[in-house]
């Protein structure tokens, strides 16, 4: 069983052979267990997304976890590379203002703190008055978020409903394809994290042969970072990626696909996944003898 669902119900688990649970959230999850906020039951293996977790680099506990390094997945058979002319704007799609809260403690207090794509993208709302590219954020909004829009189209951003351009998976892929590539802030947990965290969407944009322009979210040792991926700590240098797209953007977007097929082909992923929990001895959080220490971690 891949488990996906991080608190699921041991007696499930308790009826699979074998398990594992796949981390999405790196330094999220761990900071989640280490605290004591989310109580994972013991699987056979733990895998994640993330490329410093459990390693020196980590600015976060491994929860004496062994785990096990996989990239996210795309499958370059359901996202062609497009050759036909891409509309103007570069675009995402995205959430905007969740209910995605952490409980952090600092200097002997404990308070919550917004860890939302509304917050990573309040840095940048400048953007349009720094680079002559349409931007479109296509978000999931709510008749409360009504003043919200209206700021972030009075930035210069366009701004459609994410159930209008993408309610189908059909519409989604439409809506990335057509895109001339794109755009996107991660949220600050992956900053302050430096988790090495790529998004699931950005791979289906790569994999479309159009490039992306996202927010850095750490080192990485694959990551490539100039042609096709170009990724951002301030203003000025997601104005200047956006401008070394257009200067050649069909070499990006060739660099693109190229960055999908490399690293992130599903069947080689899949192939990882099944290699490292069916052709080995299942180690179990209960025979490693680990425990999630209950530290409490600044974010």
């Amino acid at each position: 069983m891949l488990n996906f669902h991080y608190a699921i119900d041991p007696r499930l688990l308790a009826a699979a052979r074998r398990t594992a649970l796949v981390d999405i959230d790196p330094g999220l999850l761990q900071f989640w267990m280490s605290t004591g906020q989310l109580a994972v039951p013991p699987h056979d293996h733990y895998l994640t997304t993330g490329e410093t977790v459990g390693t020196p680099d980590a600015r976060f506990s491994d929860c004496g976890v062994p785990w096990i390094h996989i990239r996210p997945p795309v499958c370059l058979d359901l996202w062609p590379f497009i050759a036909d002319p891409p509309s103007e704007a570069f675009t995402t799609v995205s959430s905007w203002m969740t209910a995605d809260f952490l409980k952090v403690t600092e200097n002997g207090k404990t308070f919550l703190r917004e860890n939302t794509k509304r917050i990573a993208f309040r840095r940048f709302l400048d953007l349009p008055r720094h680079t002559p590219q349409p931007l479109e954020l296509a978000l999931y909004l709510v008749d409360k978020d009504a003043k919200e829009k209206a700021r972030v189209e009075g930035h210069g951003w366009r701004v459609r409903h994410s159930r209008e351009v993408a309610g189908s998976p059909e519409s989604y892929r439409s809506y990335i394809q057509r895109s001339r590539g794109e755009f996107s802030c991660a949220k600050p947990s992956c900053i302050a994290f430096q988790n090495a965290w790529i998004s699931d969407r950005t791979l289906c944009y790569l994999a479309s042969g159009r490039p992306a322009v996202v927010q850095h979210t750490g080192p990485s040792a694959f990551l490539p970072d100039g042609e096709g991926l170009l990724r951002f700590t301030t203003l000025e240098e997601a104005a200047d990626g956006l401008e070394r797209v257009n200067a050649d953007y069909e070499r990006h977007c060739r660099a693109g696909r190229e960055i999908a097929e490399t690293y992130f082909d599903a069947e080689q992923v899949v192939a990882r996944i099944l290699n490292e929990t069916l052709g080995s001895k299942p180690r179990s959080l209960n025979d490693s003898g680990a425990t999630f220490p209950n530290a409490v971690l600044g974010v």
